[in-house]
């Protein structure tokens, strides 16, 4: 079944083509994503398919299946700013939802009546398993605070909430615009886990690797205007876009031999031109405009030297930091070495930016002492992006910081070219920093940081808003840098490429150290979690006999008890329905050995709820 269909979409703004006749089938069951670089249109692409922008062209066509249900979570969501989380995710005429909506306010209420004629709704709808889900869905993306205003929420609270809102929904299709922007990993893992559902179908703009390989099903890359697509996962995409640059190269070479040629002829050609003549000029605009096309515009680089590193570097003695009650930092104590690179791990309001802020004394500590060696040259790269007068140029940002750039051998670079190899062509350099797309706006933010040539890189969350080609460009610098590295990211595969040494922010003040890649660590933890899980589930089981010798019995005990009535008196006419029926003599023996099973189904049913009925009757 198809769920949607664009045929000939365009969109430009001014003399920029965004993208220009873009075809795209979106089937059940696809899970396809977009990528392309910074300011390609990945986004405008979206809001075009959700009807937020129009297409360029009258033969442009956009078909969503109107017998599914689709939801789009956009990058800035908007809600009412009076509305409490709870209220937000409830705002639905999702029928089984709005069950749920009102058994949660009856479980307040003491209304015992109201509360009974809530369950029975809820049975009716079949939606105690989607009740479940609901908390589920909301524990996981760390929504506790129900009672929270929309208004008072950060962005990051409310991409969760939107995000929250859409996957209780159950979409036929899902519309994604970088779903893991403000997830932590743990959060992240889990939607992972969750989107990798067969009947969910997927179009999402994301950056994250890791989803791309193990969730996609087929990539789709937008590059100067035009779509390229390819089945399989990330690792298929990149064997397979070599391929066609590679051939693409081949065919462009022949186009330019065949264009030198073809202006020859233009050259020696005399005014007045035969029909044939003309003919072949129109042609030769033709292979003019190919044979111009290039294919290096993705081939930022990044060779700026490193400031030399002295034999001390970064000591942090039994440093101790706290705001109120809460503890980030307790006692931590750490000698920095030549080289280190290290991972900073911990979920959100652990006190990971503090402890970046700590390290590089733009923040005292109440106790201890932090002590930074003589040749230590800090980079910064902050959650907060690039902080400038919007109303410059590109090309003053980086001028207010040098006219030239000293590189690696003793070479130096302009302004101008610096900015060229950061995919900032000459006629963008003169742009405001305004009209920049978020990610073009970090990857200049990012240039900033390292044209200071730091030896001591600090990178705080720099994958967010960063292109699939840009991160590539940046890992394969990072791993040649000689300078020390700390990352804080939620980008699992970043993390992998480029560290082997972690800090794991535990919470109150507790900060652990381990020699573990990231994805070594997870698995650690997973194995410590399943053996307590079975733990747990051990001494669960004990206390569930435990309860049964003294009679206790909890709310959800008592919810059972009574659904387990209803539903054994609903077998017991069942089944006495079916044993009335073999008084009719007319019965062929065909429909005798029919209802002679229904009726073994129904006595095993029976057995099992009632067995459990009266372990819960001992209870009440």
């Amino acid at each position: 079944m198809q769920y949607l269909l664009l045929e000939n979409v365009s969109r430009s703004y001014g003399e920029k083509v965004l993208f220009k006749n873009v075809n795209l089938s979106i089937s059940k069951g696809d899970k396809i994503a977009l990528i392309a670089k910074n300011g390609s249109g990945k986004t405008t692409l979206l809001k075009v398919i959700g009807g937020e922008e129009g297409s360029d062209g009258e033969n442009a066509k956009i078909t969503i299946s109107k017998e599914i249900k689709t939801a789009i979570l956009k990058q800035d969501p908007v809600f009412d700013p009076n509305a409490t989380a709870l209220e937000t995710i409830f705002d639905t005429d999702n029928e089984a939802i709005v069950a749920v909506r009102d058994y949660e306010k009856a479980l307040t209420s003491k209304d015992e009546a109201l509360l009974q004629k809530c369950v029975t709704r809820i049975e009716d709808l079949k939606a105690w398993d989607l009740e479940s889900r609901i908390h589920e869905i909301l524990n996981k993306l760390k929504i506790t605070d129900f009672n929270q205003k929309t208004g008072e929420m950060s962005g990051g609270q409310k991409k969760r909430l939107a995000l929250a809102k859409i996957l209780i929904e159950e979409p036929d299709f899902l519309i994604l615009d970088e779903p893991t922007n403000h997830l932590d990993i743990e959060m992240i893992e889990w939607l992972e886990n969750f989107l990798q559902q067969p009947n969910l179908t997927l179009f999402m703009v994301t950056h994250d690797r890791y989803f791309l390989e193990r969730i996609c099903n087929e990539i789709i890359e937008l590059d100067n205007g035009q779509t390229y697509m390819y089945r399989g996962n990330y690792s298929q995409y990149l064997e397979k876009r070599e391929a066609r640059i590679i051939n693409d190269a081949i065919n462009l070479e022949k186009t330019k031999k065949l264009f030198s040629k073809e202006l020859d002829w233009m050259r020696r050609q005399p005014q007045a031109r035969s029909t044939k003549a003309k003919s072949r000029i129109d042609d030769f605009y033709d292979i003019k405009e190919k044979a111009q096309v290039r294919l290096n515009d993705d081939e930022m680089k990044i060779n700026i030297a490193a400031s030399r590193l002295g034999s001390k570097i970064l000591e942090a003695h039994s440093i101790v930091k706290s705001f109120g009650d809460k503890k980030i930092l307790d006692g931590f104590t750490y000698k920095f070495k030549k080289g280190e690179r290290i991972g900073i791990v911990g979920a959100n309001g652990t006190g990971k930016s503090t402890f970046l802020k700590i390290i590089t004394q733009q923040l005292s500590p109440d106790g201890g002492k932090i002590v930074v060696g003589d040749t230590i040259v800090f980079g910064y790269y902050t959650q907060d992006g690039l902080i400038v007068n919007e109303d410059k140029m590109v090309i003053d940002v980086i001028r207010d910081i040098a006219e030239y750039i000293p590189l690696d051998k003793g070479f130096k670079l302009s302004a101008e070219s610096l900015l060229e190899k950061f995919l900032f062509p000459r006629p963008q350099q003169r742009v405001l920093v305004s009209q920049l797309s978020g990610g073009e706006k970090r990857r200049l933010y990012l240039l900033t940081i390292l044209m200071k040539n730091p030896n001591f890189l600090i990178l705080d969350e720099p994958t967010n808003d960063l292109d699939i080609i840009t991160l590539n460009v940046l890992e394969e610098y990072l791993l040649d840098f000689p300078g020390c590295l700390i990352i804080v990211t939620h980008d699992r595969y970043f993390m992998d490429k480029l560290v082997d040494h972690l800090f794991i922010l535990e919470g109150n003040g507790v900060i652990s150290d381990y020699n573990y890649t990231y994805s070594e660590y997870r698995e650690l933890k997973k194995t410590e979690e399943r053996e307590k899980q079975e733990s747990k589930s051990s001494a669960s089981d004990a206390t569930h006999a435990e309860d049964l010798s003294k009679g206790k019995a909890s709310f959800e005990q008592r919810k059972d008890f009574a659904r387990l009535e209803k539903e054994i008196k609903k077998l017991e006419e069942k089944k006495a329905k079916i044993t009335s029926t073999f008084e009719d003599a007319s019965l062929s023996p065909e429909r005798i050995m029919e209802l002679s099973k229904e009726l073994d189904q129904i006595t095993v049913q029976l057995a099992e709820k009632e067995e459990k009925w009266f372990e819960l009757a001992e209870m009440m």
